[in-house]
């Protein structure tokens, strides 16, 4: 009987024999992260990276014309604030997956920047909505909120970057539901449209974070895996985001 022969990929590791002594013990464990750094390149599914990078010159393109069309100077800085988070978001990760085989340093710098950025675009994408839509009071409410959410989440992130993703993941979704305490004050001066937009967004984000947590669905894990669902998640909140704040600026005008 002969079987059919599924393309197995394979990575060849090299193995290098270092004397057990102390600076050697530490030039094994840099040999040892730099071999399982490079063989986790060679399983990553090969449109990891792309949808962000394709999305980083529109997301700045996009912001830029947010700017330009913003009436006032409060609004113009929100909206600056908007799109430098998700342009840094997009960037930062299409590089950290797309850009050259990275040292195990670079990695994990990189690794903590883009883990870092979901948080900013978080807080990034509230601070349009809120000192467009609130009053002063409850502005400054959300945004201490928010930020200061963001910047503990970033810490978190920075000084554990190998937490378990079930400890950190509800965090970040906790923290994209925080406008929930505003979306009254928010209908009451945008109308459901913009509310609609926001909640939209926010679901996306939230089941992206699922997702991500999970690593499943995982539908082509060679090609469009759990982490590409993901991203594409992550680039259809930012749009329907987007909407809602071009929807507030413009009616400001």
């Amino acid at each position: 009987m002969e079987f059919n022969r599924l393309p197995l990929r394979t990575v060849d590791l090299p193995i290098t024999v270092v004397a057990v002594t102390a600076p050697g013990t530490e030039r094994l464990k840099e040999q040892a992260s730099e071999l399982l750094w490079d063989a986790a390149r060679e399983i990553k599914p090969r449109l990891r990276g792309w949808l962000h990078l394709a999305t980083f010159p529109v997301s700045v393109a996009a912001g830029i014309v947010l700017v330009a069309l913003s009436p006032t100077p409060a609004t113009r800085v929100a909206t600056a604030i908007f799109a430098v988070t998700s342009s840094l978001l997009f960037g930062i990760s299409a590089l950290f997956h797309r850009g050259q085989p990275w040292s195990p340093r670079w990695h994990g710098v990189l690794r903590r920047l883009d883990h870092s950025n979901i948080f900013l675009l978080i807080a990034g994408t509230y601070t349009p909505f809120a000192i467009t839509l609130l009053d002063s009071q409850s502005a400054k409410a959300l945004l201490s909120v928010v930020w200061g959410g963001a910047l503990v989440g970033i810490s978190f992130r920075v000084l554990w970057i190998g937490a378990p993703r079930w400890l950190y993941l509800p965090v970040y979704i906790a923290l994209g539901w925080v406008s929930v305490f505003w979306l009254h004050d928010f209908a009451a001066a945008s109308g459901p449209a913009v509310v609609a937009l926001i909640v939209v967004g926010g679901l996306l984000y939230s089941i992206g974070g699922v997702i991500y947590g999970l690593q499943r669905p995982d539908p082509l894990p060679n090609w469009f895996g759990y982490h590409e669902v993901f991203h594409s998640l992550t680039i259809a909140a930012f749009a329907v985001h987007y909407v809602g704040v071009s929807m507030i600026v413009y009616a400001a005008r």
